[in-house]
């Protein structure tokens, strides 16, 4: 047989294929009507395996079985997001513990950061809630977090990404520690400065503090100066220190918000090589709301540890139309080479997709939470 003669043979093959495809989804529809009836579960893994299984034992090769396993994999995917679409549609989905609000009541609102006086995480606050806003810092990330679940804050300023530098793992742990939820994001453009006293002479320096990722993204204008580098917790305690030593050989690198709060002269702007380098920073609380116009959603989940459970997660974004903008993993505690999954995408709590999308995920993931939408 010729090319032209078998193409058509094949193509007589996937008309009956697609017939039966739209054949067996009428059927699924079926199924979902009795589920709807009798709150049966969505997904059935026991049955679905039992289904694959049976499938593969009509093969005639190793290939084919293989290749029988995925295809049905796919195809009972479909029929479990037609029935949770189906589910959406009936109002059956129930609804999320969140709640939409108009606008964060910030006016009267106590936030909190991580840092000293000066710190970026201060610049970011200052950005998103105003000069005026009643806030205090702390030591660390952990006791932001606890002090807004603990009430002593309304929101927390937190920073969870660096474009250079990548993501603050620290604060992704939290995130699932804590029951506090993402509500803003703010980006502020990180310039370090080499800050002095007034009057410092950049030749008379011998020593020079700052965080280990400012000294690192610095490191280009630091090798041409032969100063002592020592590493702070952050950058406005370098400032801090700085101010309170009252040494002109000590200098800091940080931002020139620092040097307004400590009142120190900016001897030299853009230190850092990366011109574009910037930080994200989230607005926490320990409030389970969003804002009604919120664009962009943050969840995490853990899936079995088998292949293919990632590729089948995921494809409740694409089934859904949803834009997946970020995903990350971290290290589960305790379960060695086992990872938590954490996922930015495009959307509202309150659209039908976002629900279809998340009400899938809750059914075949483990432990899925979702951390804000904002």
């Amino acid at each position: 047989m010729d090319l032209l003669t078998l193409r058509d043979q094949i193509d007589g093959i996937d008309r009956q294929i697609v017939e039966l495809y739209e054949d067996r989804m009428k059927l699924c529809a079926q199924v979902a009507e009795y589920k709807i009836e009798t709150g049966k579960k969505v997904f059935d893994k026991k049955r679905e395996e039992e289904k694959i299984r049976k499938a593969k034992a009509m093969t005639h090769n190793a290939f084919n079985e293989k290749g029988i396993e995925e295809l049905f994999e796919q195809i009972m995917s479909m029929s479990r997001k037609l029935q949770y679409q189906l589910l959406a549609e009936k109002g059956c989905i129930g609804r999320l513990p969140f709640i939409g609000v108009d606008c964060l009541e910030t006016k009267k609102a106590r936030v909190v950061f991580q840092g000293a006086e000066g710190a970026y995480s201060q610049a970011a606050m200052a950005e998103y809630f105003g000069d005026e806003v009643n806030s205090f810092h702390v030591d660390t990330f952990r006791d932001a977090m606890s002090a807004i679940d603990e009430g002593s804050a309304d929101f927390a300023v937190l920073p969870i990404e660096n474009s250079t530098a990548g993501i603050v793992s620290e604060i992704y742990d939290l995130l699932v520690e804590f029951e506090n939820y993402i509500v803003g994001e703010q980006i502020i453009k990180i310039e370090h400065c080499v800050l002095g006293l007034p009057g410092t002479d950049l030749e008379q320096v011998k020593t020079v503090y700052s965080h280990p990722q400012s000294l690192m993204q610095s490191s280009r204008f630091l090798s041409t100066r032969n100063w002592q580098q020592i590493s702070m917790q952050n950058n406005a305690f370098a400032a801090q220190k700085v101010k309170q030593d009252g040494d002109p050989t000590q200098v800091a690198i940080a931002s020139e918000y620092a040097a307004k709060i400590y009142g120190l002269d900016v001897l030299k702007k853009g230190v850092n090589q990366s011109s574009t380098n910037s930080t994200r920073f989230i607005i926490v609380t320990n409030q389970k709301i969003f804002k009604k116009d919120a664009g962009k959603i943050s969840i995490c989940f853990e899936v079995p540890h088998q292949s293919g459970s990632l590729y089948h997660m995921l494809s409740h974004f694409i089934y859904n139309n949803l834009n997946m903008c970020k995903i990350e993993s971290r290290p589960i505690e305790d379960r060695n080479w086992e990872y938590r999954f954490f996922v930015d995408f495009e959307g509202n709590l309150a659209d039908s997709a976002v629900k279809n999308a998340l009400r899938g995920l809750r059914d075949e993931t483990r432990n899925m939470k979702i951390l804000g939408n904002y």
